[in-house]
């Protein structure tokens, strides 16, 4: 990650060129580095991993491979990679599908361009971005995930670790599904004290990024507390 050191490195994949060429003119001319681009889904697999971007900004409707699996890749391949989809389709299956690979937010196409600046820096810092609407049925599945019996596991559960009472409180308030500056803001302390205490938390619970976090805040009830 670029973490404070430089701009942050995004690519742009989509098989318009002339929709890829513009958000990629767009964001290097808002002082992101543009590392990379790619118009289907093998290619963006090989770019990115050559590329190492901080954010893959991705349309779904890929050929070669679709955006859903590329996502599913990469992310598997290194958990710290953002990916904010950005997608001409508001269906809810697609929405949920691209959350459960891996991606960290989801914008429609009809977003501003303001909008989508505003995205992609927020999802650099782990913040899940959603086109207003979308953000209430992810969590409404993630609540209907973590209402179904898991796999049946021995008595010997191990226990659960140690939490402080400030990364309690924090990890409650991204189950509610508040941004870090939102976190910062209420709990009167900096964006970056709130992001420590998510990395410390995700190390403490051996999660790999926000989405399991807020899953796993679910399936202990603190988004109701």
């Amino acid at each position: 990650m670029s973490d404070g050191q430089g701009p942050i490195r995004v690519m742009v994949v989509d098989d318009h060129p002339m929709w890829r060429d513009a958000v990629a003119r767009d964001l290097a001319a808002s002082g992101f580095d543009v590392v990379a681009t790619a118009g289907d889904g093998e290619q963006a697999v090989r770019r990115a991993q050559a590329a190492a971007p901080d954010v893959l900004v991705l349309d779904l409707n890929l050929p070669a491979k679709p955006g859903v699996q590329v996502c599913k890749e990469l992310v598997g391949a290194n958990p710290a990679l953002r990916v904010l989809v950005l997608s001409a389709s508001g269906e809810h299956a697609d929405v949920l599908e691209a959350v459960k690979s891996g991606a960290t937010g989801y914008l429609l196409k009809s977003a501003s361009t303001d909008e989508l600046i505003d995205a992609v820096r927020r999802t650099a810092v782990g913040d899940p971005v959603f086109t207003p609407g979308l953000a209430g049925l992810v969590l409404g599945e993630y609540r209907r995930l973590a209402s179904d019996p898991g796999p049946a596991t021995g008595g010997d559960e191990p226990k659960a670790p140690q939490l402080t009472d400030r990364e309690t409180e924090v990890l409650r308030l991204v189950a509610k599904g508040l941004s870090y500056k939102q976190i910062a803001e209420r709990l009167v302390i900096s964006h970056r004290t709130v992001q420590n205490h998510v990395q410390n938390t995700l190390g403490k619970l051996q999660l790999h990024n926000r989405v399991e976090l807020v899953r796993y805040a679910i399936e202990r009830g603190l988004d109701d507390v």
